[in-house]
């Protein structure tokens, strides 16, 4: 049977009557690549801050490895790994000098100097995180989510700002890891991204859920020819019934 690693039900949020989130269901089972994919401003990235227990939540319920990541925050943070989608450090350190931080605080973790290397940012240890261009910086948000070797990770717009070369190494990257048993969360506005990585997707938008399915099954169930257009259509159904 596959395990659950990740059960949402019933995620409610709201930000002056607007419901960011409305009535969210999400399951992520073991050794799968899951993304959460919809227009700007329909509630992904609430939707994970409430999962990850990072923001609170009106109402509903989160397990992710069979433990409440409120009440277990630190034994759950030290099998999840999070890239969010704007990520800040601390002004004047360099690359090698945050790499080696997030290693401390964990008993175990790769070697960073390898994961630099995969990532072509060797040349880079030595430098301010701050002189980073920002494909540079997502590179170093993804290596650092890894570094403690999670269970799952929590990718928010991975490959923005990276070049058609690099999204290709890291979608490479992250599919290896997937053959090795990590777990991945992602969310993209990138139909061939998430049409490449993911095994299977839901489709949010004004906080709820539209649909949910393998993308082959999403582009078969309205009749296109390919994610993008399939995610199109559901969109603008969605904001006919609105």
């Amino acid at each position: 049977m596959v395990k659950e690693f990740i059960k949402a039900k019933g995620i409610k949020k709201t930000y002056d009557h607007v419901k960011a989130v409305d009535n969210l269901d999400i399951t992520v089972n073991k050794g799968e690549i899951f993304g959460l994919i919809g227009p700007n401003g329909a509630g992904k990235s609430t939707a994970i801050e409430c999962i990850l227990g990072t923001k609170k939540k009106d109402s509903g319920s989160v397990d992710i490895l069979n433990m409440d990541p409120i009440n277990n925050r630190k034994r759950v943070f030290e099998e999840i790994g999070v890239q969010f989608q704007d990520s800040y450090y601390p002004d004047r350190i360099k690359v090698k000098e945050m790499c080696q931080l997030v290693a401390s605080l964990y008993t175990k973790s790769i070697d960073w100097r390898e994961m630099l290397s995969k990532f072509g940012l060797s040349d880079k240890s030595k430098q301010m995180i701050s002189e980073l261009s920002g494909g540079e910086r997502q590179k170093l948000s993804v290596i650092l989510a890894l570094l403690h070797k999670p269970k799952i990770v929590f990718l928010d717009e991975l490959t923005t700002g990276l070049d058609p070369s690099a999204r290709r190494q890291m979608w490479n990257f992250l599919k290896s890891l997937n053959m090795q048993g990590l777990t991945i969360f992602l969310t993209s506005h990138y139909m061939d991204e998430v049409h490449y990585l993911c095994d299977r997707i839901s489709i949010i938008d004004k906080g709820k859920i539209i649909t949910t399915g393998t993308p082959d099954d999403v582009i078969k169930a309205v009749d296109e020819g390919s994610l993008e257009e399939a995610y199109l259509k559901l969109i603008a159904k969605k904001g006919e019934i609105q």
